[in-house]
């Protein structure tokens, strides 16, 4: 073990290396989580965006492209779904990980 300093920059605090980077690994993927959100968002957005504008375009050279809009407007809805729920997903396991102590699991291998 060794001195690491967290939060408070005045106070010293002994703390396993170990522990530390498993935690900042959780967190790396949290904010990986949340990026993943935002490009399903993002995504989904473009597409709104496309299906509206396909839309309000009543017919282009002789076509009619308004089930493409209605199309482009489903699979919006759709990436939406699935990013949150790939979001929320993943959100539980790593709070079932982060709530886990690691130094219960350390005396139980410790009991063995």
């Amino acid at each position: 073990m060794r001195k690491v300093k967290l939060h408070n920059p005045l106070k010293t605090r002994l703390i396993d290396e170990k522990l530390i980077r498993e935690h900042l690994a959780l967190e790396r993927t949290k904010l990986a989580n949340e990026r993943t959100l935002l490009s399903y968002i993002r995504a989904s957005i473009y597409l709104l965006i496309s299906g509206l504008a396909l839309l309000q375009i009543k017919e282009y050279q002789g076509i009619s492209l308004t089930w493409l809009g209605y199309l482009a407007l489903f699979i919006c809805v759709l990436f939406l779904l699935v990013g949150v729920s790939r979001y929320i997903a993943l959100e539980r396991k790593l709070n079932k990980l982060l709530r886990e102590d690691p130094r219960e699991n350390e005396e139980d291998s410790t009991n063995k």
